[in-house]
Protein backbone atom coordinates (compact mmCIF):
# COMPACT_ATOMS: atom_id res chain seq x y z
CA UNK A 1 0.00 0.00 0.00
CA UNK A 2 2.77 2.45 0.87
CA UNK A 3 4.16 2.10 -2.67
CA UNK A 4 0.82 3.18 -4.17
CA UNK A 5 0.76 6.16 -1.82
CA UNK A 6 4.33 7.06 -2.74
CA UNK A 7 3.62 6.84 -6.48
CA UNK A 8 0.21 8.57 -6.52
CA UNK A 9 0.11 12.06 -7.96
CA UNK A 10 -2.85 14.10 -9.13
CA UNK A 11 -3.32 13.48 -12.85
CA UNK A 12 -5.18 16.08 -14.90
CA UNK A 13 -4.38 14.84 -18.41
CA UNK A 14 -5.75 11.55 -19.64
CA UNK A 15 -5.52 9.47 -22.80
CA UNK A 16 -8.70 8.68 -24.74
CA UNK A 17 -8.54 5.03 -23.69
CA UNK A 18 -11.75 4.11 -21.87
CA UNK A 19 -11.68 2.37 -18.50
CA UNK A 20 -12.34 -1.33 -19.10
CA UNK A 21 -15.47 -2.94 -17.63
CA UNK A 22 -13.40 -5.17 -15.33
CA UNK A 23 -11.58 -2.16 -13.88
CA UNK A 24 -14.83 -0.24 -13.56
CA UNK A 25 -16.27 -3.11 -11.50
CA UNK A 26 -13.16 -3.18 -9.29
CA UNK A 27 -13.49 0.56 -8.64
CA UNK A 28 -17.15 0.16 -7.78
CA UNK A 29 -16.38 -2.67 -5.38
CA UNK A 30 -13.54 -0.71 -3.77
CA UNK A 31 -15.66 2.37 -3.11
CA UNK A 32 -18.49 0.26 -1.66
CA UNK A 33 -15.96 -1.20 0.79
CA UNK A 34 -15.20 2.27 2.15
CA UNK A 35 -15.67 2.55 5.90
CA UNK A 36 -18.52 4.72 7.09
CA UNK A 37 -19.27 6.20 10.50
CA UNK A 38 -21.62 3.95 12.47
CA UNK A 39 -21.91 1.87 9.28
CA UNK A 40 -24.48 4.40 8.03
CA UNK A 41 -23.35 3.96 4.41
CA UNK A 42 -25.10 7.20 3.50
CA UNK A 43 -22.85 7.67 0.50
CA UNK A 44 -23.89 7.22 -3.13
CA UNK A 45 -21.68 7.11 -6.21
CA UNK A 46 -22.53 8.15 -9.76
CA UNK A 47 -20.14 6.71 -12.38
CA UNK A 48 -20.23 8.77 -15.59
CA UNK A 49 -18.53 7.70 -18.84
CA UNK A 50 -20.56 9.62 -21.41
CA UNK A 51 -18.09 12.08 -22.99
CA UNK A 52 -20.65 14.86 -23.52
CA UNK A 53 -21.87 14.61 -19.95
CA UNK A 54 -18.31 14.70 -18.61
CA UNK A 55 -17.56 17.75 -20.79
CA UNK A 56 -20.58 19.48 -19.26
CA UNK A 57 -19.44 18.42 -15.76
CA UNK A 58 -16.09 20.12 -16.46
CA UNK A 59 -17.96 23.44 -16.31
CA UNK A 60 -19.02 22.91 -12.69
CA UNK A 61 -16.56 25.53 -11.43
CA UNK A 62 -14.82 28.45 -13.13
CA UNK A 63 -11.46 27.13 -11.87
CA UNK A 64 -10.29 23.65 -11.04
CA UNK A 65 -12.71 21.43 -12.95
CA UNK A 66 -11.93 22.11 -16.61
CA UNK A 67 -9.50 19.18 -16.79
CA UNK A 68 -12.47 16.84 -16.28
CA UNK A 69 -13.36 17.31 -19.94
CA UNK A 70 -10.72 14.80 -21.05
CA UNK A 71 -11.31 12.20 -18.32
CA UNK A 72 -12.86 8.97 -19.58
CA UNK A 73 -14.52 8.42 -16.18
CA UNK A 74 -15.89 10.83 -13.60
CA UNK A 75 -17.27 9.59 -10.29
CA UNK A 76 -19.56 11.85 -8.28
CA UNK A 77 -19.26 11.17 -4.54
CA UNK A 78 -22.30 12.24 -2.52
CA UNK A 79 -24.35 11.32 0.53
CA UNK A 80 -27.68 11.74 2.25
CA UNK A 81 -26.73 14.05 5.11
CA UNK A 82 -29.88 13.13 7.06
CA UNK A 83 -28.46 9.63 7.62
CA UNK A 84 -25.24 10.74 9.32
CA UNK A 85 -23.59 13.88 10.62
CA UNK A 86 -20.30 12.44 9.36
CA UNK A 87 -21.26 12.48 5.66
CA UNK A 88 -18.35 14.75 4.71
CA UNK A 89 -15.85 12.51 6.44
CA UNK A 90 -17.42 9.35 4.99
CA UNK A 91 -17.38 10.79 1.47
CA UNK A 92 -13.80 12.00 1.93
CA UNK A 93 -12.69 8.52 2.94
CA UNK A 94 -14.60 6.99 0.01
CA UNK A 95 -13.01 9.48 -2.40
CA UNK A 96 -9.56 8.58 -1.11
CA UNK A 97 -10.23 4.83 -1.29
CA UNK A 98 -11.43 5.31 -4.87
CA UNK A 99 -8.30 7.24 -5.81
CA UNK A 100 -5.95 4.66 -4.26
CA UNK A 101 -7.87 1.79 -5.86
CA UNK A 102 -7.57 3.52 -9.25
CA UNK A 103 -3.84 4.00 -8.69
CA UNK A 104 -3.46 0.32 -7.79
CA UNK A 105 -4.92 -0.80 -11.13
CA UNK A 106 -2.88 1.60 -13.25
CA UNK A 107 -5.31 4.52 -13.53
CA UNK A 108 -4.50 8.17 -12.90
CA UNK A 109 -6.93 10.29 -10.95
CA UNK A 110 -7.61 13.67 -9.42
CA UNK A 111 -10.09 15.05 -6.89
CA UNK A 112 -12.40 17.91 -7.88
CA UNK A 113 -13.84 19.66 -4.83
CA UNK A 114 -17.55 20.46 -5.27
CA UNK A 115 -18.83 21.15 -1.74
CA UNK A 116 -18.74 24.86 -0.91
CA UNK A 117 -17.57 25.83 -4.41
CA UNK A 118 -19.33 28.18 -6.81
CA UNK A 119 -20.28 27.54 -10.40
CA UNK A 120 -21.16 31.19 -10.94
CA UNK A 121 -22.18 34.24 -8.95
CA UNK A 122 -25.73 32.87 -8.67
CA UNK A 123 -25.24 29.10 -8.57
CA UNK A 124 -23.15 26.62 -6.61
CA UNK A 125 -21.12 23.88 -8.27
CA UNK A 126 -23.28 21.41 -6.38
CA UNK A 127 -26.57 22.76 -7.76
CA UNK A 128 -25.06 22.89 -11.27
CA UNK A 129 -24.16 19.18 -11.08
CA UNK A 130 -27.45 18.32 -9.38
CA UNK A 131 -29.39 19.78 -12.34
CA UNK A 132 -27.07 18.34 -14.98
CA UNK A 133 -27.05 14.81 -13.55
CA UNK A 134 -30.58 14.76 -12.09
CA UNK A 135 -29.28 14.13 -8.57
CA UNK A 136 -32.02 14.13 -5.90
CA UNK A 137 -32.10 17.12 -3.54
CA UNK A 138 -31.54 14.97 -0.44
CA UNK A 139 -27.99 14.13 -1.60
CA UNK A 140 -25.08 16.46 -0.86
CA UNK A 141 -22.18 16.34 -3.33
CA UNK A 142 -18.68 16.38 -1.90
CA UNK A 143 -16.43 15.68 -4.88
CA UNK A 144 -15.96 14.36 -8.37
CA UNK A 145 -13.04 12.02 -8.96
CA UNK A 146 -11.60 12.12 -12.49
CA UNK A 147 -10.17 8.74 -13.51
CA UNK A 148 -8.38 7.43 -16.59
CA UNK A 149 -5.11 6.41 -18.16
CA UNK A 150 -2.52 9.08 -17.54
CA UNK A 151 -1.28 11.17 -20.45
CA UNK A 152 1.36 12.77 -18.26
CA UNK A 153 4.30 11.42 -16.33
CA UNK A 154 4.52 12.92 -12.85
CA UNK A 155 7.41 11.77 -10.73
CA UNK A 156 6.67 10.87 -7.13
CA UNK A 157 7.61 13.39 -4.49
CA UNK A 158 10.96 12.67 -2.90
CA UNK A 159 10.77 11.83 0.80
CA UNK A 160 13.09 14.76 1.52
CA UNK A 161 10.46 17.11 0.04
CA UNK A 162 7.76 16.00 2.47
CA UNK A 163 6.72 18.48 5.14
CA UNK A 164 8.21 16.58 8.07
CA UNK A 165 7.76 19.60 10.34
CA UNK A 166 4.02 18.92 10.20
CA UNK A 167 4.58 15.75 12.26
CA UNK A 168 4.39 16.15 16.03
CA UNK A 169 5.16 13.44 18.58
CA UNK A 170 3.77 13.25 22.11
CA UNK A 171 2.93 16.97 22.20
CA UNK A 172 2.56 19.78 19.73
CA UNK A 173 5.95 21.23 18.85
CA UNK A 174 5.79 25.00 18.79
CA UNK A 175 8.39 26.47 16.52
Amino acid sequence: MIEFIRQRRSIRKFTNQPVEAEKLTLLQEAVLRSPASKNANAWEFLFVQNKETIRAMAGAKPFGSKFLENAPLAVVVMADDSKTEAWIEDCSVASTILMLAAQSIGLGNCWVQIRDRDHSENQTAESYLRELLQIPSNLKILSVIAIGYSAQNRAPKDASDLLWDKIHVEHFNLK
